[in-house]
């Protein structure tokens, strides 16, 4: 299934190939949305329990957003044809750890050190119980997330009729194409296609283009749910419920 996002926020969503790239001067956007054999089935789903390495810095995961988030479409003038958002393949495992890495170590959103770094590096293993997402951009991979359903081991807070994403990551270079909001939508269409009630999220007030993304989709802060890291740090928890998300 494949669902391509208009300026005008319409979708146009049909069953078709492998998308293929097109002459133009503006990135076209196209969605694949992934299927997930178990989506039927989440009466039992419990909470999910946190990684102990992803609860060293928790909320890292959502913040690296490109900074196009103050225009929701992905449109943008640029001599690249089309940003695919597309389920990760196993050829895609090196480029998304090393992206995510460079993104929250390089850019001093968590320490070299700190076992989560190595966690965000360890894309096989997140690839076992997660599903991941790759932003594709002139056959690149330049973003990235990772979809955790309730009771699954990569569901930090999660609970029944909630699909979470972490580890969303942009690169430097293609920031302003979009692709940290077509990934986002992605999450939002995958969780109406499985039935879920709303999206869920984990971020930290610092990432402060990820938390704009969030309020622009039309997450909001839930802050009952906030949580704090064993090193004291204090994240926040948004929500999306999806009879209120324009999509």
């Amino acid at each position: 299934m494949t669902a391509r996002w208009h300026r005008n926020g319409t979708t146009e969503t049909r069953r078709t190939a492998e998308p293929t790239h097109a002459s133009t001067a503006h990135p076209r956007t196209t969605h694949s949305i992934p299927a997930h054999p178990g989506a039927a089935d989440r009466s039992a789903a419990g909470l999910g329990t946190a990684d102990s390495s992803a609860a060293d810095l928790g909320a890292a995961d959502l913040g690296a957003a490109d900074t196009s988030a103050a225009d929701p479409s992905p449109a943008r003038p640029s001599t690249s044809t089309e940003l695919t958002v597309r389920t990760a393949t196993t050829a895609d495992h090196d480029s998304i750890g090393a992206l995510t890495v460079a993104v929250y170590v390089g850019e001093g959103y968590i320490s070299p050190e700190s076992p989560y770094a190595d966690e965000l590096a360890d894309t096989a293993r997140r690839a076992g119980s997660a599903t991941l997402l790759v932003a594709e951009h002139d056959g690149e991979v330049v973003g990235s997330l990772t979809v955790a359903r309730p009771g699954t081991p990569y569901a930090d807070i999660a609970r029944p009729g909630e699909l979470e994403f972490r580890m969303l990551a942009v690169s430097s270079g293609a920031r302003g194409l979009g692709a940290g909001t077509a990934l986002v939508r992605t999450v939002i269409e995958l969780a109406r296609i499985e039935a879920f009630d709303a999206v869920v999220l984990t971020t930290m007030p610092a990432m402060a283009d990820a938390r704009r993304l969030y309020d622009r989709l039309g997450f909001t802060h839930a802050p009952q749910r906030d949580w704090v890291t064993p090193s004291g740090l204090r994240l926040t928890v948004m929500r999306l419920p999806l009879d209120s998300a324009s999509g």
